[in-house]
């Protein structure tokens, strides 16, 4: 049967060659499936927007986003999915070419404006006892034969 446990967790997301670094610390609800796979869902933070200018600058939009992975030793998974527009979902496994795919939902829930890109994971090293504490993968984005950066997505869950 399977058991779920809520524990803080922080995720950062890097490029070694670009200016880019992103840090959520939250709360999480980790699954576990089975001996070595367990999901993890957190809501990202809420992000405050702006509306249009003609708009009272009380009217503020927020864009709820819930952040799903897929873990085991093998693979990971990661969706982003909520209220936003923006989504993606990402395939990663050592060694392989996996799939990084990107779309906007448009007002009525539909998917629009879809594309894909490949990832090549150099390592994905998952640890922890009994449930995973650690998770650092290092993997490199490409568009055709053009290489997007590299970048390294790394994961703590406190227990």
């Amino acid at each position: 049967m399977p058991t779920n446990h809520r524990r803080p967790v922080s995720l950062s997301f890097m490029s070694t060659d670009l200016p880019i670094l992103s840090t959520i610390e939250t709360s999480a609800t980790l699954y576990q499936k089975d001996r070595f796979q367990f999901h993890l869902l957190l809501n990202q933070p809420e992000v405050m927007k702006s509306v249009a200018e003609e708009e009272p600058t009380s009217a503020l939009e927020t864009a709820r986003q819930l952040l799903w992975l897929e873990l085991s030793p093998a693979r990971v998974i990661m969706t982003l999915q909520g209220n936003g527009k923006f989504c993606y979902r990402h395939f990663w496994e050592p060694g392989i070419y996996g799939v990084s795919r990107y779309w906007l939902n448009d007002d009525s829930g539909d998917i629009s404006n879809a594309f894909r890109l490949r990832n090549y994971t150099r390592s994905l090293k998952l640890d922890g006892d009994v449930l995973p504490e650690y998770l650092r993968l290092e993997y490199e984005l490409w568009s055709g034969k053009v290489q997007l950066g590299n970048y390294i997505l790394h994961l703590d869950i406190h227990h």
